[in-house]
């Protein structure tokens, strides 16, 4: 099995080339990184384009959602952006932060890094920052954020709980989160879980939606809501390049799931707006629940 600093080391060497390669060819694999898939549609992203602060150099089709939709930015506040790419969601956090706000941006990828730099610069935005770091050892103060969002990034980090802990401190007391990530319901298949390029990909590194759950709220916040949820589905060219015939119909038989999910949670303290849910989502692949309540 390979180490925790090896499986990092593989998603670096990723995503310094999904930072040079473009958006049509991370949109059409998983988050970016995958086998590439013959298939019209994308596998895991929403489309960003409608959202104020949009930037279309910065989009390269890596998301698994628009946590940024659902993330409660207010005017004036310092956001945090986990695992920030080429700087799109940054973008998105400043029109709602304002120019009195602050963003900033954390990538353990320097291609990333120049690229959200140069897009930064670009569109002339000062209140814009971006530094290069590990999320489970972010680069910033004690209790700076008011707001942490993060999109289809937490799935490739080997220590989630590392992750979920640092963003506790960073959080101002009554500070929160909206992440977006890959969850699975059921088991993979043991021949897509040790595929190193699925990993890098989103899936492999998933963890079982009640255990991320789970985990978030043992990491000591509170509120804890599923504020999207939809599924993600494998075309059979990519589960081909894995899988027999016959693994691939077992495979599609199981009650099991990927799902994208957008999660909000608060840090204990001084109360905060409830999350913004847009009940036009909620269909019927699209639901919002606590975790305690048993319905996810």
């Amino acid at each position: 099995m390979n180490s925790s600093e090896e499986l990092k080391n593989i998603v670096r060497e990723k995503y310094a080339e999904i930072a040079n390669q473009s958006k049509e060819d991370n949109a059409a694999s998983c988050c970016g990184s995958g086998p590439v898939s013959n298939k019209v549609y994308n596998i895991m992203m929403d489309d960003y384009s409608h959202l104020e602060g949009y930037s279309e150099d910065a989009d390269l089709g890596l998301g698994c959602g628009l946590p940024t939709e659902f993330a409660n930015i207010n005017k004036g506040d310092v956001v945090i952006d986990l695992g920030s790419g080429a700087g799109n969601d940054c973008f998105v956090a400043r029109h709602e932060t304002g120019p009195e706000g602050k963003v900033i941006g954390i990538d353990f990828t320097p291609e990333m890094i120049a690229k959200a730099r140069a897009n930064a610069e670009k569109l002339g935005y000062h209140n814009v920052e971006f530094r290069q770091g590990d999320i489970e050892n972010m680069p910033v103060n004690d209790a700076i954020a008011d707001v942490v969002v993060s999109n289809c990034v937490l799935n490739l980090v080997p220590n989630k709980t590392g992750v979920l802990n640092d963003t506790f401190r960073v959080l101002k007391p009554g500070g929160h989160f909206s992440i977006s990530d890959v969850v699975l319901v059921g088991e993979l298949p043991k021949e897509l879980k040790n595929q190193a390029e699925l990993y890098a990909g989103c899936v492999s590194g998933a963890m079982q939606m009640e255990d991320y759950l789970g985990q978030i709220e043992k990491s000591g916040f509170q509120n804890v809501t599923v504020q999207k949820k939809k599924t993600i589905l494998l075309p059979d060219d990519i589960l081909e390049k894995y899988l027999t015939p016959e693994q691939i119909a077992e495979f599609a038989s199981r009650e099991m799931g990927i799902f994208s999910i957008t999660v909000y949670a608060e840090k204990p303290g001084v109360k905060t707006s409830k999350p913004k849910v847009k009940l036009s989502e909620l269909n019927a692949d699209s639901s919002c629940c606590s975790p305690s309540s048993g319905c996810c």
